[in-house]
């Protein structure tokens, strides 16, 4: 199994936080951008909450989706939704992500048993 890029994983992350940052000004009436703790704090939960949800149901988050990504567990289907809030929980800490092995699978993607793999569309 190939291992994804950084690049292709930072620019779904990228999006996946425009995402919150927008859902959170719409629905708690934060900044664009997040002004203050309150804010950020609220953005972060939003973040957690919409990938971890998304993930653990489909196996892709908006970002996930767009770059071509999918997260997936040993038996190749999502991780379900405990597991996925695990992992965005320790995804937004940042540490956990940037300690890798040598399959870049980071310690949010070892604790929750899951890997990123390239999406592969189904062939008609």
């Amino acid at each position: 199994m190939q291992s994804v890029s950084l690049g292709r994983r930072l620019v779904a992350l990228v999006i996946d936080w425009f995402v919150a940052v927008l859902s959170a000004a719409v629905v708690a009436q934060t900044a664009v951008p997040p002004e203050g703790l309150r804010d950020s704090f609220i953005v972060s939960g939003v973040f957690i909450v919409e990938v971890g949800l998304l993930v653990g149901l489909l196996g892709f988050s908006i970002g996930k989706r767009l770059a071509g990504l999918r997260v997936e567990g040993h038996d190749g289907g999502p991780i379900g939704v405990p597991r996925a809030l695990l992992r965005t929980f320790l995804l937004s800490l940042v540490i956990p992500a940037l300690v890798m092995t040598d399959e870049r699978r980071g310690l949010h993607d070892l604790a929750a048993g899951s890997r990123v793999i390239r999406f592969q569309s189904a062939s008609p």
